[in-house]
């Protein structure tokens, strides 16, 4: 169980878990051993969690809401005092800003979030404070040099953002600045899918771990009424991730055409029902042959025979190798890196094996159906 705080003040809900491993082992004194076995983790992951808020110390903003989360923060430094009155004169900084930070609660910082974090995503723009300045600014350079003022944030409230891993020192000193992380894009990234699923008002809003990672557009669909435009995820499939990344030179790894290519083979794949628990067996289509839990071709229906056909003549004109990449990435949309472990190949050499197999099918849709590709019906 969890040791309780001997102070009149409890540790805020929204505090991350490493920062909690931190303060029981370096305020409570209670060993890493200890805290692994009351967590269920190794003792080597509490360890590298309390190293990496040791090491962080040096950023002034950590280190001032460590300081205020501290549970003998009245009893620390080399001026101990019996007058609680004493001791906040000696470090004026402490029992305030220890007041000040566990009375926040999780509401007030993701709406400041929302504010803050989307100011920080900007171009050039930085969070600056300064140690007798009671609140700290973002400050954002434009490319014409102007720097601007866009956001005014507490000084607690952006003691949360250190805590929370949304900000990093990028220089300290007399004004320390600080920028925006991997970590606080995420959570913005959450914090806007979140703002938007409650402004539509979806009945069931999308898992937000799940949806930051999604990179959304958005396609037109030719339908009886015309063209209607979509909302889709770019990074569902990847070959589409693929298809947005460049080489040294500026140009996409995959070409449009070969996006489009994949793409026609995963429309025809869905639309023949060639899923796990289908009658059909595509498991002779792969070499390494783990794709197991396919029963025979015992009848399936006459709409997504045609499908299935242009499916299999595909395959076979890839041939082995080139067929398993692109059964794996394009139709069951495994990643390169699962794909080179289950086909035994050499690290990055799989995305160059796709760019081949791709190359390939979009030769064989010209030639067998031409340009526009087969219709439907």
């Amino acid at each position: 169980m969890r040791p309780q705080l001997s102070t009149e003040f409890s540790l805020p809900a929204w505090l991350p878990a490493a920062v909690r491993l931190y303060l029981d082992h370096t305020e409570d004194g209670v060993s890493l051993r200890a805290l692994a076995r009351r967590d269920g983790c190794h003792a080597s992951t509490v360890l590298r969690q309390v190293r990496r808020y040791e090491v962080r110390r040096d950023d002034p903003l950590l280190d001032e809401a460590l300081q205020s989360l501290s549970r003998d923060v009245l009893h620390r430094g080399p001026h101990k005092s019996s007058n609680a009155t004493d001791q906040k004169d000696a470090n004026p900084m402490s029992a305030p800003l220890r007041h000040q930070t566990l009375s926040i609660d999780e509401a007030t910082i993701l709406r400041e979030g929302r504010r803050i974090l989307r100011r920080l995503a900007e171009p050039g723009a930085v969070l600056a404070i300064a140690p007798d300045l009671e609140k700290a600014v973002v400050m954002r350079e434009f490319p014409d040099g102007r720097i601007a003022r866009t956001g005014v944030v507490e000084r607690a409230i952006a003691q949360a953002f250190a805590l929370k891993d949304w900000i990093t020192c990028r220089k300290a000193g007399r004004v320390t600045s600080y920028e925006l992380s991997a970590t606080g894009r995420s959570a913005l990234k959450r914090m806007m899918d979140e703002e938007e699923a409650g402004r539509v008002g979806m009945a069931e809003a999308a898992a937000p771990f799940a949806a930051q990672h999604g990179d959304w557009g958005t396609r037109d669909i030719a339908s009886d009424d015309g063209n209607r435009r979509v909302r889709y995820n770019l990074a569902e499939s990847p070959v589409a991730v693929l298809g947005r990344r460049r080489d040294k030179d500026g140009r996409v790894f995959l070409g449009p055409e070969l996006v489009e290519a994949a793409e026609r083979l995963r429309e025809d794949f869905e639309l023949a029902q060639m899923g796990p628990r289908v009658a059909q067996n595509w498991d002779r289509f792969l070499t390494g042959g783990d794709r197991g839990g396919f029963q025979s071709d015992s009848g399936g229906a006459e709409g997504p025979r045609a499908a299935r056909d242009r499916v299999a003549l595909a395959l076979r004109d890839l041939g082995p190798g080139l067929c398993d990449v692109a059964l794996r990435v394009c139709c069951f949309l495994e990643g390169i890196e699962a794909a080179e472990r289950r086909m035994g190949w050499a690290a990055r050499s799989g995305k160059i094996v796709l760019r081949i197999a791709l190359q390939r099918l979009r030769r064989h849709y010209d030639e067998t159906y031409g340009k526009s590709g087969p219709l439907i019906g």
